[in-house]
């Protein structure tokens, strides 16, 4: 004989919350179609691609090395690769103090371009030249008279400079304005002897990259100076004019290598200049975007440069799938094993929660820029034993009300009452040491904590409007009411020695 209850009064109102979910559901797929989102963006580790570290190093003594300057360049860079459209990309300073390192990871066939133009430190500047002679330094250099004023000391450099010699083209940019400088042109064709410079790069307001339409198709950058460029790029091209063949050139120089070196035939006063040089449509364009937003504070020499060929992303996105299928059959496997026809209910949990996450990532992708790393795949992983914890409270709660004398319809509501408290509560320990992780950590544990987090909060979403909901409608069907077999609600399944009538309807 069953021990008298009192009955639970039924809260539940499973149909509307069954209702809410289905217009998330839509909602997001809505959202994902509008936005052209048909595939989940992916990260450097998976989709591969290039990344590179840079290394700093003062370019001079007004330019040290500071956690400012490098925070500086880090967002100079980000703006760089931004405005080239390159999607899914990571600028990140790592080490502390003045040991910081910018990392640079592009995904995609792009990566070695963008590599390539964000570390150039941008460090524009106008000298007049002094001396010009062709490429070759020592004693297949050319005569070329050398300029009035300049020290024998810089003769020498300019005598010795070898211009076919690649290690001269490399271009550091870490001359100080105010030196008399000997440098390459970009091409390797000539070599100068220039003097201090007399327009800087930071007094270039605009670049925009343009094609000669009359002309030979050339592609050219435009640039448009300041007040203060204005004025000092006018008074040294009236200052040239009248001299004598190279010192009526200025050169305009780009990280201490000559871009070209055009012959000033009158004053320039209106604050604008063209620099030429054989440029394709891209390196104008690249060009245009690195000055249009200032020089780097500092010089970096490339550090380690990793590959990451598209194959072997592909290889960790399967092995990362595979644990996530295996973690989550196995899941499954001890659900229908241990709760029988309940754990079906655990089945379509999940496979509700990995709808949501999948729409969630293809919105996500589009209007955060969200990319779906190695780490976190980890983070979801992780999650499925989260979300199959938070069944196993609710079930087992359902069971113990069951074995005191419930029916299944009251041990449903009382189990529940007890089991959210203790669901929140753990969710909410995995949510918090999820936020934790993203703002404290670097690198690819943020994308775990992300996905983490994410997935945690779907966990609460889905039992609070699928899980409980379905089970409140199960538990008015006789085949789990009456306590069959295999319900998972037998007299043996909830630890009782014989079928109790309180399992009734």
């Amino acid at each position: 004989m069953s021990t008298p209850t009192k009955p639970v009064k039924t809260t539940g109102r499973p149909v509307r919350a069954l209702a809410i979910l289905a217009a998330l559901i839509v909602g997001l797929l809505a959202t994902a179609l509008i936005q052209g989102a048909t595939s989940v963006r992916l990260g450097l580790d998976l989709r591969g691609g290039t990344s590179v570290t840079l290394q700093p190093r003062a370019s001079n003594d007004s330019n040290k090395i500071t956690s400012e300057a490098i925070d500086q360049a880090v967002s100079i860079i980000r703006q760089r690769v931004n405005s080239l459209g390159v999607a899914e990309s990571e600028v990140t300073a790592q080490g502390s103090g003045t040991n910081r390192q910018i990392v640079i990871s592009v995904p995609g066939d792009s990566g070695r371009r963008v590599v390539d133009l964000v570390g150039q430190t941008a460090e524009l500047r106008f000298r007049q030249v002094l001396a010009e002679s062709s490429a070759l330094g020592g004693s297949n250099a050319s005569a070329a008279t050398p300029a009035a004023g300049v020290s024998p000391e810089i003769n020498a450099k300019f005598a010795a400079l070898d211009c076919t010699n690649p290690a001269s083209l490399q271009g550091t940019g870490a001359d100080a304005p105010t030196d008399v400088i000997v440098a390459c042109s970009r091409t390797g064709s000539s070599k100068y002897i220039l003097g201090a410079a007399e327009v800087l790069g930071r007094q270039v307001s605009k670049a925009t990259a343009g094609i000669d339409q009359q002309g030979a198709s050339a592609w050219y950058v435009l640039l448009t100076f300041n007040g203060e460029g204005t004025k000092a790029f006018g008074n040294i091209t009236a200052r040239v004019t009248s001299l004598a063949s190279p010192q009526n050139q200025v050169a305009i120089v780009l990280d201490g290598l000559v871009v070209s070196a055009p012959v000033i035939r009158e004053a320039i006063p209106s604050g604008n200049a063209q620099i030429t040089g054989s440029f394709t449509q891209v390196e104008a364009q690249d060009l245009a975007n690195v000055l249009k937003y200032g020089a780097l504070p500092l010089a970096f020499d490339r550090g380690e440069v990793q590959q990451v060929s598209p194959t072997l992303g592909a290889d960790q996105l399967h092995a990362g799938l595979l644990a996530g299928a295996l973690g989550l059959g196995l899941v499954l496997l001890f659900s229908l094993l241990y709760y029988r026809a309940l754990g079906l209910v655990t089945v379509g949990s999940l496979a509700i929660a990995g709808a949501i996450l999948y729409l969630l990532f293809l919105v996500l992708g589009k209007s955060i820029g969200f990319t779906l790393t190695l780490a976190g795949i980890a983070g979801a992983i992780v999650s499925i034993g989260i979300t199959a914890d938070s069944f196993i409270v609710f079930f087992e709660r359902i069971r113990d009300e069951a074995r005191e004398g419930r029916s299944l319809r009251s041990a449903v509501e009382s189990g529940w009452a007890r089991a959210r408290h203790t669901i929140i509560v753990a969710d909410m320990v995995s949510i918090l040491a999820a936020v934790l992780l993203y703002f404290f950590a670097v690198g690819g544990v943020r994308g775990f904590a992300f996905t983490l987090g994410l997935t945690t909060l779907i966990d609460l979403l889905v039992v609070f409007i699928f899980t409980k909901p379905i089970v409140t409608v199960i538990a008015k069907m006789n085949f789990f009411a009456s306590g069959h077999p295999l319900s998972g609600f037998s007299a043996k399944s909830i630890g009782k020695s014989h079928p109790a009538t309180a399992l009734e309807a």
